[in-house]
């Protein structure tokens, strides 16, 4: 069967098709079952008019054959009925409902593996346990068990261990996945983690369960030899809520109240983009988000019926995301570059129109589709050579339920995914280097779908709208 290899794990929007995949599937399978079994009633229908003309003696064939006309009879007979289950077995839709299969899109063993990794990212990113995240949609035994395996083999033993012990506690007579090989990678999974105690203990009950389980034994006088040896026994069972950096923090909400205080005193307005004509009947709605480096928020800059132009152009052509390294667990998207068509042409107007900076060296629209748990790690966007991308402009396609923001780790800054809404900052200072507190990131996405475009906007052709400077901090 076919597998597409698109990495449908790494786009919302891909995943949601397969919700029309699984009907289209389902409904071709149920009348491929209604033809066969017509064509089955058919051949039910004939085998008894073949077995009427079968008058050969099977206990005595030679005595049978020594009359030529029954040998040509048989003959005759045999290559008749041949030819007559031939004619009804090739009335059979199979070969067509293979070449049905080859053309469905089906994930990949992998998207299920990247998926539940992904998932298990987004545990450790906002210190979930497996029943906060699966409050709204439930896992059974059998998956479950499958996220504690994806878990154990990526070395994360504490989330692989509440997972086993989740698919443990919801184990029913259905279930694939046993007790034993739950009980066996509880304790494989804490004693990786170095809980020792929760190691022996079931342990211990697998060895309950099966006495005759030597390697388990011998791992049991492992585990209690070593207990009087080490000191250190972690709660396994509880997870560390700290942040690991201000990343981590900023898209958790840890928002410093000093930053909360500076953004209150900032300021919002009706702006023309500096005189533009184009403007001056209709002003756009402009919010001074952070105040240095300069983040300004546009709000109502693009219709809902332009960014579901941008959608549907953009579906075929997504691809999966790369940063400079490649494909990357940085950066859990599917994106495209557009051609210009009128739509596409009218925002990047509207772009220049606003910002007034030029777009001609700039780079075309990027849409982009956040996957599961999408999200794009701390990074600046200027790029290395004399025409770095000066500023960035990114437009928000739709909301966020929870999580999604952009934040600004160096100044402490948070902003929420507004639908409609675009912020714009500098990337370079106006002597050409690099602004260090422009480092942002994409905090992984909880609850909802991600759609975002951004226009990359570069150096050349500002020369008389954003002048150089000479001076070292400007």
């Amino acid at each position: 069967v076919f597998t597409t290899g698109d990495e449908i794990f790494s786009s919302t929007d891909k995943v949601a098709q397969l919700f029309e995949e699984e009907e289209d599937l389902l409904r071709t399978f149920s009348l491929y079952i209604n033809a066969e079994e017509k064509n089955i009633e058919r051949m039910k229908s004939i085998l008894p008019v073949l077995q009427l003309r079968t008058y050969f003696d099977p206990d005595n064939p030679e005595k049978t054959l020594r009359d030529p006309v029954a040998a040509y009879k048989l003959l005759r007979r045999v290559r008749s009925q041949w030819l007559t289950i031939v004619e009804y077995t090739q009335l059979s839709l199979y070969e067509v409902y293979q070449k049905l299969l080859d053309y469905a899109n089906i994930p990949e063993a992998e998207d299920l593996d990247d998926a539940a990794s992904e998932l298990i990212r987004l545990q450790e990113f906002y210190k979930l346990y497996p029943h906060n995240i699966t409050k709204e949609t439930s896992l059974n035994a059998d998956e479950a068990y499958h996220m504690g395996l994806v878990a154990y083999d990526e070395d994360k033993f504490q989330h692989a261990f509440l997972w086993f012990l989740y698919s443990w506690e919801g184990l029913t007579e259905y279930s694939t996945t046993t007790e034993e090989e739950l009980l066996r990678f509880l304790s494989l999974s804490a004693y990786n983690f170095g809980s020792l105690p929760v190691a022996i203990y079931f342990g211990q009950w697998l060895l309950n369960l099966d006495p005759t389980n030597d390697e388990v034994r011998v791992e049991l006088s492992l585990y209690k030899h070593l207990r009087f040896e080490i000191n250190f026994n972690p709660d396994i069972f509880t997870l560390n809520t700290k942040s690991n950096n201000s990343y981590e923090a900023l898209c958790r909400g840890e928002v410093d109240e000093r930053t909360s205080k500076r953004q209150r005193a900032l300021s919002c307005r009706y702006s023309t983009g500096g005189g533009n004509p184009r403007l001056m009947y209709a002003p756009v709605k402009e919010e001074v988000e952070w105040d240095e480096p300069r983040i300004i928020r546009y709000h109502d800059i693009i219709s809902d019926r332009e960014i579901e132009i941008l959608k549907n152009i953009s579906r075929p052509q997504l691809s999966r995301s790369k940063t400079r390294q490649g494909v990357t667990k940085d950066r859990t998207s599917q994106s495209v570059f557009l051609k210009e068509d009128n739509t596409v042409a009218r925002i990047s107007q509207n772009i220049a129109d606003i910002t007034g900076l030029s777009v001609e060296s700039a780079e075309r629209l990027h849409v982009q589709n956040y996957g599961i748990g999408g999200r794009f790690k701390p990074h600046y966007d200027a790029l290395d050579g004399e025409d770095g991308r000066t500023a960035t402009f990114l437009i928000y396609m739709s909301d966020v339920e929870i999580g999604g923001d952009t934040v600004f780790p160096e100044v402490g800054v948070a902003l929420k995914p507004k639908k409609g809404s675009a912020v714009f900052w500098y990337n370079l200072k106006k002597n050409g280097t690099l602004d260090l507190d422009t480092l942002h990131a994409g905090c992984p996405v909880l609850v909802g779908n991600k759609w975002l475009a951004t226009k990359w906007i570069h150096e050349f052709g500002q020369e008389f709208r954003r002048p150089c400077s000479l001076s070292d901090w400007e």
